[in-house]
């Protein structure tokens, strides 16, 4: 009778889970009849392409870019304020170039005249063939178009508007539909903003008496050198009265792709950890339990006792490995990267991380690996003890600046590139000189006091003497060979995340809103469990196979998902993205690497400390004479 209800108090938490509410990030504000709204522009982002669904383009681009021409506000370009992890998210927010009074409808409004030279012209022309996308932001709340999924015939915002049309032309006129919601007190709130594109060729090119009806030719941009593109740009704006309230005003956008898929490939995931659960404890509880039984029970008085199996490395199982220093480097990094999207998915889940507060999700992340550092201070300590290790300084520096060295060379080249390509994603010069002063101001400090802690713990104490000769390791079984083995352990893993992966790929790198932090959260739970019954299998086979090096095997075992990403990463790339340029491949390879890496590292960590504890369960319970 305990087992129906623990399913059903399982199913009603994972529901209340997956429909985590959110909070939102940013007061509400009220409009008067006619009052101003504020309107910013954001960078122009590419989408999936028109024939071919795939991604064209890695690069983003600012909205004020000379060589679109856009309008510019009358009172100048002015740069709006941003979160720390906006602008690493790439957020260039600026103020719109356009008017618009709370409930009051404009048609056919001039915003300016421009002319494009030939080497822009050619310069919009790429961008619309890869489908860049124009982002404005109302109140807030991001102009989007309105998309019908056509699985289940539920309508949504799609983020942004297209800059221009499957044919090349150029929208120039601007449909603006804003929807308000009517407070008690007589005031207004903005709850949607859609906008529907249009492309005019207009007859004249006089602004003072804009035209905005339907025209058969659209704006085409002509490259021929000396040819004058002259044209200007329109709007209208429309208001209409909504039931939705402020709180749930983003929901339109907030939207999961096919929940089923979702919650289908989690039961898959969990059905498998259940299945790898019961076939660890059935290991432990059943073979390794009557082993121990069978060693214990033979008489002390004999002068033969018969090993065999992997009581016959209990005096090298706890052999200090090679590079020890390097190992608890890698543990101590990793706990820290535990600690950090522990605490985010907690944070999402829970909704404090809503889209409407920009750049919170980046900001927490950042803070969350900054101040845990003395998580990671500590575990590389106490490991480094546990394996012999005496030089701490040289410990306290590698966790230090190890992995954020790495991680900063990486996105630094990604960052000369994006420079080079006149890209409004390369992070500017003071934002990372505030990730490095707080780096050095915070994080550093911390993991000394990390490390101090962990030394004043000490490490683990020793269960076994080691013999002072290194026992002789007989050849291994081909499935437990390096190559091998990493593949076997790692598919598993993997394929517990497969379709949370797609769908984060998908908002990664082609602008799609992910908002199915529930999923995401229990996905990476069943991940962790996975890569622990696994990596726990795999060091009892090495064990019984005598080999005694399953510190680092159990490491490399457990990142081994890291492998699988970096092909699915490939395959990806070949199915699903269709880069023009050379440095949008090159921006894509590196982000790949950075994702695969921390996977690694984070998924080794899991592994070896899953090893640590049942290699030292198992030989704690062995009588040794």
């Amino acid at each position: 009778m305990c087992l129906p209800r623990l399913l059903a108090i399982g199913l009603i938490l994972s529901h209340s889970l997956v429909s985590a509410f959110y909070l939102p990030g940013a007061a509400p504000k009220d409009y008067r009849q006619g009052e101003d709204v504020e309107v910013d522009v954001n960078v122009l982002k590419p989408g999936l392409g028109y024939e071919a669904e795939n991604l064209r383009s890695l690069l983003n681009y600012d909205y004020y870019d000379e060589r679109f021409d856009f309008c510019k506000p009358e009172s100048g370009v002015r740069s709006m304020r941003s979160s720390l992890g906006a602008i690493l998210f790439g957020d260039r927010i600026f103020n719109g170039p356009i008017k618009v009074k709370m409930n009051v409808n404009e048609t056919c409004k001039a915003i300016c005249g421009v002319t494009v030279e030939p080497q822009n012209a050619k310069f919009i022309d790429e961008r619309i063939r890869e489908d860049y996308s124009i982002n404005w932001l109302v109140d807030g709340l991001p102009a989007g178009e309105v998309k019908e999924d056509t699985n289940t015939g539920e309508v949504f915002y799609d983020l942004g508007f297209d800059l221009g049309n499957k044919d090349g032309s150029l929208n120039n006129h601007y449909e603006i539909v804003i929807k308000y919601h009517v407070r008690p007190n007589g005031f207004f709130r903005v709850v949607g903003v859609t906008v529907w594109p249009s492309s005019l060729h207009r007859p004249t090119t006089d602004i003072s008496s804009p035209q905005c009806g339907n025209h058969e030719r659209p704006l085409k941009l002509s490259e021929v050198e000396n040819s004058k593109n002259k044209f200007y740009y329109t709007y209208s704006v429309n208001w209409e009265e909504s039931s939705t309230v402020w709180a749930t005003r983003w929901d339109n956008y907030l939207r999961i792709y096919d929940p089923r898929i979702h919650t289908f490939s989690l039961i898959n995931s969990l059905v498998m950890v259940i299945f790898l659960c019961a076939l660890v404890s059935s290991l432990l509880l059943k073979t390794v339990k009557g082993d121990i039984s069978r060693y214990n029970a033979i008489d002390l008085d004999e002068d033969v006792q018969e090993d065999y199996g992997w009581k016959l490395v209990h005096g090298e199982v706890f052999r200090t490995p090679k590079s020890p220093i390097l190992l608890s480097v890698l543990v101590g990094n990793g706990t820290q990267l535990c600690a950090m999207i522990g605490v985010t998915l907690v944070f999402a889940t829970l909704g404090f991380l809503s889209p409407s507060n920009r750049g919170a999700l980046a900001t927490v992340m950042l803070m969350s690996w900054t101040f845990f550092g003395i998580i990671g201070g500590y575990m590389a300590t106490r490991t480094y003890m546990t394996m012999g290790g005496t030089d701490q300084r040289k410990l306290v520096f590698l966790t230090s600046f190890l992995l954020p060295t790495f991680i900063f060379a990486v996105v630094f080249i990604l960052n000369l590139i994006l420079i080079f390509k006149e890209s409004s994603g390369a992070v500017p010069f003071g934002t990372m000189l505030v990730i490095v002063i707080l780096w050095f101001a915070i994080s550093v400090p911390l993991i000394s006091v990390g490390a101090w802690l962990g030394k004043k713990h000490g490490g683990l104490p020793s269960l076994l003497r080691v013999n002072q000769i290194p026992r002789q390791i007989p050849p291994p079984p081909k499935y437990l060979r390096p190559v091998p083995s990493i593949l076997a352990t790692g598919i598993l893993p993997f394929g517990a995340a497969f379709i949370e992966g797609y769908f984060l790929f998908s908002s990664i790198f082609a602008a799609r809103a992910y908002y199915a932090f529930g999923f995401l959260a229990m996905t990476s739970g069943v991940v962790a469990l996975t890569t622990a019954t696994v990596t726990i299998l795999f060091v009892y086979f090495l064990l019984c196979a005598e080999d005694y090096r399953w510190h680092w095997r159990s490491f490399i075992a457990g990142g081994g998902s890291a492998v699988w990403l970096l092909i699915y990463g490939t395959y990806y790339w070949l199915s699903r993205l269709s880069l023009d340029s050379f440095a949008s491949t090159i921006l894509y390879f590196g982000y790949l690497i950075i994702l695969a890496s921390i996977n690694f590292i984070v998924t080794g960590t899991i592994g070896f400390l899953a090893a640590t504890w049942a290699v030292r369960r198992l030989y704690s319970a062995v009588r040794i004479d």
